[in-house]
């Protein structure tokens, strides 16, 4: 008889034994019964052990799916630095299959591609460093830098990846990708079909598939021969997954390249302050097409005033097209009575319903309540409701009033909401079929829009004013982005409606960038990463007296640690969210191995942990 320790996938569960009369490799998927659970839990064998001393059950079924070691040792530092079970963090991947062999096809690959002599200079300092930094400017043509290393890399018989935020996943950005390396490269995000997920990866264990461009996931998936990875749009939170294991695909990257000596490549505009104080970095700031581009500011309270209305009105007269940036989907996110000043929150968060006007009806973003929009306030029963703080809906409802023979669209979350949706807006823009396009983030997502002369930019100030420490980083990056993509080709405009001008007009100019990192740096030091290491810890419970004792427990442990700090504790943000009442401590230290060691310590299954949090 062999007796195993296993993974279970997907379980919070620390490591079980189990026996087999049969002996099983490290690595290979296996069922197993759990106690009274009348299904069987997929599991993964890490070690053989000793016969233990207790009685053993034996293993059900054994797949024909394997975790090579490369997985096993990375989801082991998963599970240790982002603190979770081993199974949670072997949960993310995708695995080998037994039944499918390599089929050794080396393909030569010609992108033709001519690179300046800057962009030279730049894949040089790439592959000097082996793992790098490439800051370039908006337009400077860091894809085609990308694109050659990649080639180098295929034409090796190696494999690649070339990880981007989601929403950047076009059909412009699969179109250039195609055109070079044709069928043997995959697209991968969560929105393919199972059937074609099952197809793409037999084709990246046969060998057929060469390059993986994708969202964060496409970095699990089975690389026999890995050779580069690209991180695109480095800066990007979407990185950083909001579910548990709570990895920062970026961070994790820089681990599996520097520890199975594999190229990286970081590229942004905008880069991260962490990654401009890590990594060694090459700055490419010429551009392909020579822009102009003109910045003005609107300090007025009302969110389409006179002046942005002009400066649409000229641009859309004169053949260009705008886009117009907000941070908040819906029509308006606050909803604020007038006689008792009391908001209309969700019953089961402590937030504010936002206005979604079309479907008549207030929704939670959090939970997804909804419910009809109300005649009165429903504290006082008397008040009349307020809008506060605009949104996407709002502005496009405003903006079609204004111009009603022009074409206005909405690019957001409540709009685009599948990859078809996607393809077809952004079609649309590129032909000229749409004169205004109204959206949030998703517009900042590196997409190349031809004819823009104008991009509007409304609540900039509410991400400056965010409560985190990144909140300037963030304002500043997004803008940046946003402005970058108001004249690609040509003369460009942007205006930007804020209350703190003399901030955004010191560093909106790209080349002032490094300076402004450099200062934020320096801001930073001693006090928030990435001199020191952060993590946030939150309680949820549907009983809040009772989660409330449970932190102040854990707060008087951790406080008694001399090697980690306490930087504050009590109800989070958003206090109840789907009816559970939330606490949170953060905490800080210079010394990594206390800090795990301390995270690794709370065993309550109400709370949550986020190592290395953007809070």
């Amino acid at each position: 008889m062999y007796y195993y320790e296993v993974a279970l996938l997907k379980s919070p569960l620390s490591n079980l034994t189990y026996q087999s009369e049969n002996e099983i490799d490290k690595g290979r998927k296996v069922l197993v019964k759990i106690q009274q659970r009348k299904s069987l839990n997929e599991a993964v064998i890490i070690k053989e052990v000793d016969k233990p001393t207790f009685k053993c059950t034996n293993i059900a079924e054994v797949s024909n799916e394997f975790y090579d070691e490369r997985m096993l040792q990375v989801a082991h530092f998963v599970s240790q630095y982002y603190v979770c079970s081993l199974g949670e963090a072997l949960s993310v991947y995708h695995t080998f299959n037994k039944d499918i062999t390599n089929i050794d096809q080396e393909i030569k690959f010609d992108s033709k591609i001519e690179l300046s002599t800057q962009q030279e200079k730049a894949k040089e300092f790439l592959e000097e460093k082996k793992q790098a930094l490439l800051f370039a400017n908006t337009g400077a043509g860091k894809t085609e830098v990308y694109i050659k290393i990649i080639e180098e890399h295929l034409n090796e018989n190696k494999q690649a990846i070339l990880l981007m935020p989601e929403i950047s996943l076009t059909p412009q950005m699969q179109k250039r990708l195609e055109k070079v390396f044709d069928k043997n490269v995959a697209i991968w995000h969560s929105k393919i079909t199972t059937k074609k997920k099952t197809e793409i990866l037999k084709g990246l264990q046969e060998g057929s598939i060469k390059l993986i461009a994708g969202a964060r996931s496409a970095l699990f998936l089975p690389y026999s021969n890995l050779g580069v990875i690209v991180v695109d749009e480095e800066h990007d939170e979407s990185y950083k997954s909001d579910s548990k294991p709570r990895f920062h695909t970026k961070d994790l990257c820089i681990y599996i390249a520097k520890k199975y000596d594999i190229q990286l490549i970081l590229g942004s505009a905008t880069v991260s302050a962490s990654s401009f104080h890590k990594i060694p970095f090459f700055r490419l700031d010429e551009t392909y097409h020579t822009t102009k581009k003109t910045y003005s500011f609107d300090d007025s309270d009302g969110n389409l005033s006179g002046k942005i209305i002009n400066k649409i009105s000229n641009t859309i007269n004169g053949g260009n097209q705008v886009i117009v940036f907000l941070p908040t989907r819906a029509n308006f996110k606050y909803q604020i009575c007038t006689s008792c000043g009391k908001s209309v929150e969700c019953p089961y968060c402590s937030v504010s319903m936002s206005l979604h006007k079309n479907d008549l009806a207030l929704k939670c973003h959090y939970c997804g309540y909804a419910q009809q929009i109300p005649d009165s306030c429903p504290s006082c029963n008397t008040g009349i409701i307020h809008n506060l703080r605009v949104g996407t809906a709002q502005i496009e409802e405003e903006l079609k009033e204004i111009f009603p023979q022009k074409i206005v669209k909405r690019f957001d979350r409540d709009k685009i909401k599948t990859n078809n949706q996607l393809k077809t807006i952004l079609n649309e823009f590129n032909k000229g079929e749409i004169d205004i396009l109204v959206g949030t983030q998703m517009l900042s997502k590196g997409h190349d829009y031809h004819n823009v002369r104008l991009a509007v930019v409304l609540g900039i100030d509410s991400v400056l004013n965010m409560n985190s420490y990144k909140s300037r980083e963030k304002a500043l990056s997004l803008l940046i982005q946003i402005s970058g993509r108001s004249g690609r080709k040509g003369e460009g405009e942007v205006i930007i409606q804020t209350k703190n001008e003399e901030f955004f007009n010191h560093y909106l100019n790209e080349s002032n960038y490094q300076e402004f990192l450099e200062s934020e740096l320096q801001f930073r030091e001693e006090l928030y990463p990435p001199f020191l290491k952060m993590a946030k810890v939150t309680f949820s419970h549907v009983n809040g007296l009772k989660i409330k004792d449970e932190m102040d427990s854990y707060v008087r442990t951790l406080k008694a640690n001399k090697d980690i700090e306490v930087v504050g504790f009590g109800q989070s943000p958003i206090f109840k969210m789907a009816n559970k009442y939330r606490y949170e401590i953060i905490l800080r230290s210079s010394n990594v191995k206390a800090l795990l060691t301390a995270l690794h310590s709370i065993q309550s299954p109400n709370a949550s942990i986020d190592m290395d949090t953007i809070y």
